[in-house]
């Protein structure tokens, strides 16, 4: 969306533009230049330096979003991933303020590289009615999560974004229904992909883990979060996905897929420590042993869970009347004010 800031500057027009990833994700994507220039890859996307980029999170080179939106048999997808990163970035400056998602104090040093931006959050639909997807809620999930006891629930979704092969659809499965915990696991229509994605009998995995699970099409995922059964997140790690886990005090297990997810897994593993991550065995899987041992680990780690309450006393703190991002929404405001 470039091009709208240099229309509008062209008319004009004051731009504030909105940021829907992390203040770190826009932070490296404007160092990008530095990084080819570094040597730590090429305009190509090509990965020549091994090892972390020692930002805020650190990062693997493989994990740079615009590298790992594309596969190594799609090398031209990521020259051009890249290309249009390093010119678009030519009119970011274009706009007055970059409003973020987030917080002073869930992101510091990122923001302390980005002297225009305006972190407003985290920023939250209203949990009344559904907002951001086109499938109906299923609100007996939440009817099922009042009969669960507090702090036993694993909830897992990919939400939009999130598509799993038929054998590792299956590991997931098998390692929910081994780890004995209640779960909410949130399956899309369609929710495998490639070979042998229809021999997955959904009905029969159901029937199976009654009484254990409980599998819905879509749920309410503010509301689900913010229930006391639910003790941790399955999560993709999407930005939205993590700020709402935060918010609402949840511990992760991470599984990212793509894109900004992997720098989003770091800030939870590596930065807050309010997570763990998965991990894939020489099949490139994550194994159903691993989702039965993370998910007992996670959910046996006290100190796992006070410091997820600790982050959610500081973000909702920054968006209350006098915190950071409520004072600067009032910012926001006077600007818009202004002539």
């Amino acid at each position: 969306m470039s091009w709208a800031l240099e229309v509008a500057t062209k008319a004009g027009a004051r731009v504030a533009s909105f940021s829907t990833y992390s203040a770190a994700v826009f932070a490296l994507r404007m160092n990008l230049p530095k990084l080819i220039e570094d040597g730590v890859l090429d305009e190509s996307g090509n990965v020549k330096g091994q090892g972390k980029i020692q930002m805020v999170p650190p990062i693997d080179a493989s994990e740079i979003p615009w590298v790992s939106l594309a596969s190594t048999s799609a090398p031209e997808r990521r020259r051009n991933n890249i290309q249009n990163v390093l010119k678009t970035n030519m009119s970011m400056p274009l706009a007055e303020v970059v409003i973020c998602n987030t917080s002073m104090e869930l992101e510091p040093d990122a923001l302390a590289l980005l002297p225009n931006a305006l972190p407003l959050g985290p920023l939250v639909a209203p949990t009344s009615r559904p907002a951001g997807h086109f499938l109906p809620e299923d609100l007996a999930s939440l009817t099922w999560l009042d009969a669960q006891p507090a702090g036993s629930v694993v909830y897992v979704a990919f939400r939009s974004s999130g598509f799993l092969d038929a054998t590792q659809f299956q590991e997931l499965s098998d390692g929910l229904a081994l780890s004995g915990r209640p779960f909410l696991w949130v399956v899309r229509p369609k929710f495998t992909t490639g070979p042998g994605q229809d021999r997955f009998d959904l009905n029969a995995f159901k029937r199976r883990v009654e009484g254990q699970g409980l599998v819905v099409g879509w749920a309410p995922q503010q509301r689900v979060l913010s229930h006391p059964a639910v003790a941790c997140f399955v999560s993709h790690c999407g930005w939205n996905s993590t700020v709402e886990g935060v918010l609402h005090g949840v511990s992760f297990l991470c599984w990212p897929y793509f894109a900004d997810q992997f720098c989003n897994q770091s800030y939870v593993c590596n930065v807050w420590g309010t997570g763990a991550k998965l991990r894939r065995d020489e099949r490139g899987v994550v194994s159903k042993e691993e989702v039965q041992r993370k998910v007992a680990r996670l959910l046996g780690d006290g100190e796992v869970k006070a410091r997820a309450a600790t982050w959610k006393e500081v973000a909702c703190g920054s968006i209350r009347e006098g915190g950071s991002s409520h004072g600067n929404l009032l910012k926001l405001v006077s600007l818009l004010r202004q002539q």
